[in-house]
């Protein structure tokens, strides 16, 4: 039986991840309803998508008893409102990153997907690439034998979308962009906390982050260095050294389609959109709904 997908927010995210689903076959994933703040936004989005529902608000969605899983993709302040909407109603919920805007509402929202009994998982899709699951299998295998550093880079100019600058919108670089840097440090040190942070950057007129520099000191001489900025183009690669050799994730390594490993370099190529696309390698989404799947089928 296909996992019945509702989408709340009809932005350009939706988008992406709508025509992801449809790189993977229907008797596994459909979207069977959409909600916007505005009917009229809701119903274009089922339009161009081929969806039976449109709904002029989350409300709406949620007491729509045909559906297993909703992806909630309108903008980070309002995360922890549409998680609780809908795991309340004992909907199932993929949430894209960043969870929630601080410690307090992602503990909130993780009690509440507890008290539902509902799965709850962050979309921080970079995690499901069939490049990152090949890292953490050489890793654990001590392919390069054992991590002594970590750098990686991720800068886009972005100053002229408000989301990114705007405080009341969720601005701010670091739960945009550099939040990919800091989960792959997280991945190869398996969630290792750091012995010591050290930050130092720019922040816009608005009071949000534009461009930090991140050095995180680890256990046993291990370290990390990241950069991150919405208002430059960096390299946007990635590489771990190991006392055996190097693990080099080309850009871009939020979304990556290719590994480099001691010098040797493998492709994996993601399938093609049947619409355009407004974010790079936008049907790498696939793989972080069908892990959805898998887990609901098992009951995680």
């Amino acid at each position: 039986m296909a996992t019945r997908w509702g989408v709340c927010s009809a932005g350009k995210i939706s988008h992406d991840f709508t025509v992801a689903l449809k790189t993977l076959p229907a008797q596994d994933h459909q979207v069977v309803a959409v909600a916007a703040r505005k009917l009229e936004d809701a119903q274009e989005f089922a339009r161009k998508h081929s969806i039976s529902r449109a709904y002029g608000s989350y409300e709406e969605l949620a007491r729509d008893p045909e559906i297993d899983v909703v992806y909630i993709a309108n903008i980070h302040p309002h995360h922890l409102s549409a998680c609780l909407l809908f795991m309340n109603a004992k909907k199932n919920v993929l949430c894209e990153k960043p969870l929630a805007m601080n410690t307090k509402e992602v503990k909130e929202i993780l009690d509440s997907a507890k008290r539902n009994q509902v799965f709850l998982m962050e979309a921080v899709w970079t995690r499901f690439f069939p490049v990152s699951m090949e890292v953490r299998r050489l890793l654990a295998h001590g392919e390069i034998g054992e991590v002594k550093m970590i750098r990686s880079e991720f800068g886009i100019p972005l100053l002229h979308r408000p989301r990114l600058v705007e405080k009341e919108l969720g601005g701010g670089a670091l739960l945009s962009l550099g939040m990919y840097c800091l989960q792959l440090v997280c991945m190869v040190y398996n969630g290792e906390r750091p012995e010591s942070i050290q930050a130092t950057g720019v922040c816009l007129e608005s009071g949000v982050d534009e461009t930090v520099i991140v050095t995180l000191k680890f256990s046993d001489k291990r370290m990390a260095v990241f950069t991150y900025s919405s208002s430059m183009q960096l390299p946007n690669d990635a590489i771990i050294v190991g006392t055996k050799g190097t693990i080099q994730i080309p850009a871009w390594m939020w979304c990556p389609t290719s590994l480099v490993v001691n010098g040797k370099e493998t492709q994996y190529p993601l399938p093609e959109p049947c619409l355009p696309l407004n974010f790079n390698n936008g049907t790498g989404m696939r793989y972080e709904a069908e892990e959805v799947r898998q887990c609901l089928i098992k009951g995680i």
